[in-house]
């Protein structure tokens, strides 16, 4: 379910669905750094496990996101940074959220 979910918000094998929740993320994201979206961040994270199918190898799962995976490596590094705590919007919650059928923590 979880690469049926990031595909259905806009993540594809032939890039991002113009008018989608990708669409508005990848917006919202390129704005708040200046005019690009980095390697690394929600957008780039979701695109590439939407155009290969990988969200559940990732370790993004229904049932959270599995120990000593990509996702899990990817939420340490990220609870680090911000003093021990992942920051709602950041790269783990919202590529958690969106793989789980929400909106990544964005209205």
């Amino acid at each position: 379910m979880s690469d049926q979910n990031v595909r259905s918000a806009g993540f594809t094998p032939s890039g991002i669905t113009g008018g989608s929740l990708a669409s508005s993320l990848m917006s919202q994201e390129a704005r708040a750094s200046g005019g690009g979206v980095h390697s690394g961040g929600a957008t780039s994270t979701l695109q590439g496990m939407g155009a290969r199918g990988t969200t559940h190898s990732s370790g993004y799962t229904s049932s959270g996101i599995s120990g000593g995976s990509r996702a899990s490596s990817t939420m340490s590094t990220e609870a680090t940074a911000h003093g021990g705590g992942v920051p709602r919007g950041g790269t783990t919650s919202t590529v958690q959220s969106i793989s789980m059928g929400g909106k990544g923590g964005r209205r």
